[in-house]
């Protein structure tokens, strides 16, 4: 990988930092994979200092695991931050969704829309790292075009664990078909304001990729913890 932007120091650390997260969280690096700081300053080509920050960041957020004497790992998924962050999701998303049916802009609701046709196509290609963009993408959007950008932000703190084992599921799961029925009858409720037939399914979505946890351990048992 080369970048100029990666020259500058202070810049180096965040986006190596952005770059190892991305590739932990879509299992391009898989859990238990080995991190050298030597070949990821040279990958990067930038000191080592800044690979060193990067990788305390993220043990800070549980993606890494440094061991004395036996070098840095990315972490096994754990199922129990998995089930927090999907209940802090679910208790949030229940809320923000009630309120996107009170009120809602046109204009979101028409990139709602064009997610939608994406996510259609996507099954069709049956492109798993964009039908979990999408996704993510979709819900994003709820909670932007309600105002709580800030509340979807501290979500992201938490979700890495969960969002590795759904992209597990994604990729294990050749139906996608419910999912996008999901987000298009979330749609539909949101512009009929109907909030507890939308809160109702919300509830319901956010448990889809976890029902399948124990299947996805016992499929990938080098995995999870």
């Amino acid at each position: 990988m080369k970048d100029p932007q990666l020259k500058q120091p202070l810049a180096a650390g965040a986006l190596v930092y952005a770059s190892l997260k991305e590739q932990i969280v879509n299992l391009t690096l898989p859990p238990g994979t080995a991190l050298s700081e030597k070949e990821t300053a040279l990958q990067y080509q930038v000191s080592r200092t800044p690979v060193r920050e990067s990788f305390v960041r993220l043990a800070q957020e549980g993606l890494v695991v440094v061991l004395p004497q036996r070098g840095t790992r990315v972490s096994l998924i754990d199922s129990e931050l998995v089930e927090e962050a999907r209940f802090m999701r679910e208790q949030l998303e229940r809320a923000v969704i009630r309120l996107a049916c009170d009120r809602f802009p046109e204009e979101l609701l028409l990139q709602l829309d064009a997610n939608l046709e994406e996510q259609r196509l996507s099954i069709q290609k049956h492109d798993s790292k964009q039908m979990f963009e999408l996704d993510e993408e979709f819900h994003r959007l709820l909670f932007q075009g309600c105002r709580k950008q800030g509340t979807w932000n501290v979500i992201q703190q938490m979700n890495a664990h969960l969002n590795r084992s759904r992209i597990l599921w994604l990729a294990s799961d050749p139906d996608w078909l419910k999912l996008y029925e999901h987000h298009h009858t979330m749609l539909k409720a949101i512009r009929l304001h109907d909030a507890d037939g939308a809160e109702r399914l919300m509830q319901e979505h956010l448990r889809l990729s976890i029902s399948d946890l124990p299947k996805l351990k016992e499929q990938h048992p080098d995995f999870f913890r």
